[in-house]
């Protein structure tokens, strides 16, 4: 690996650790390392609520730098019943939580992307898009992902998910907050509904050529629909 490499630990939910993860982290700090902290606080879970889970969410965030020595954590709230970190309330959660942390530190934040949706889908670059408005307004500067199909399926990821992550933090950089939560409420509105029919998308082989690397006409039509949708919404970064 090369120095500037992240070398990854993870706590458990929540708020605590196991023995192993205590050996690694000493390791990784002694070697010197670059040392990234990752953990996803569960709403819904042992946490409890909304406002439960971005306390447990900070607390966890400070326990990776105090304890871990963390170089930068990773975070990921992520929903009890539909596994994702882009319902609505894990956005919350994210999202007061790196403003809390923001306002009063100097740590580097990252956030996981978990949709539910797959690879090809107006909804999982939607879904995408939220989350990139959430943290980029909050303050993070890491933005991990995408891991589509809530993470799970073999192959079910692509640059263009990321490509969409990243057009979204330009597009919402700067931006009025009241404007942005806005704009936000209406886009998690026009997927939400649809959890219980998420598309399951397709895999890597299928929607980019594997020898050259370039997404297919039809993954370049539905990044473009979802693309009009969010300029409707008033994201003006592809009118440019």
């Amino acid at each position: 690996m090369r120095p500037s490499d992240s070398h990854e630990v993870s706590q458990l939910n929540e708020l605590k650790i196991d023995v192993g993860a205590l050996v690694v982290g000493a390791h990784y700090a002694l070697a010197g390392n670059i040392v990234m902290v990752e953990q996803m606080p569960i709403y819904g879970g042992y946490a409890g609520g909304l406002e439960e889970t971005a306390i447990i969410d900070v607390a966890t965030t400070i326990n990776s730098f105090v304890m871990m020595q963390a170089t930068w954590h990773l975070d990921g709230p992520v929903h009890v019943r539909w596994g994702i970190t882009t319902a609505r309330e894990a956005l919350a959660v994210a999202g007061h939580a790196a403003r809390a942390i923001e306002e009063n530190t100097h740590f580097i934040l990252g956030n996981q992307y978990y949709t539910l949706a797959g690879p090809c889908t107006v909804m999982c670059l939607l879904e995408t898009a939220a989350q990139a408005i959430t943290d980029t307004v909050s303050g993070r500067e890491i933005l991990s992902g995408v891991a589509a199909a809530k993470g799970v399926s073999t192959d079910m990821f692509t640059a263009m998910e990321a490509r969409m992550m990243a057009e979204v933090a330009h597009a919402v950089a700067g931006m009025d907050l009241q404007d942005v939560n806005i704009l936000l409420d209406k886009l998690v509105a026009s997927y939400e509904k649809n959890y219980k029919t998420a598309p399951k998308g397709k895999s890597f082989s299928e929607c980019i050529d594997p020898v050259t690397l370039q997404p297919t006409d039809e993954y370049i039509a539905v990044y473009n629909e979802a693309v009009d949708i969010l300029t409707e919404l008033g994201l003006t970064y592809w009118n440019k």
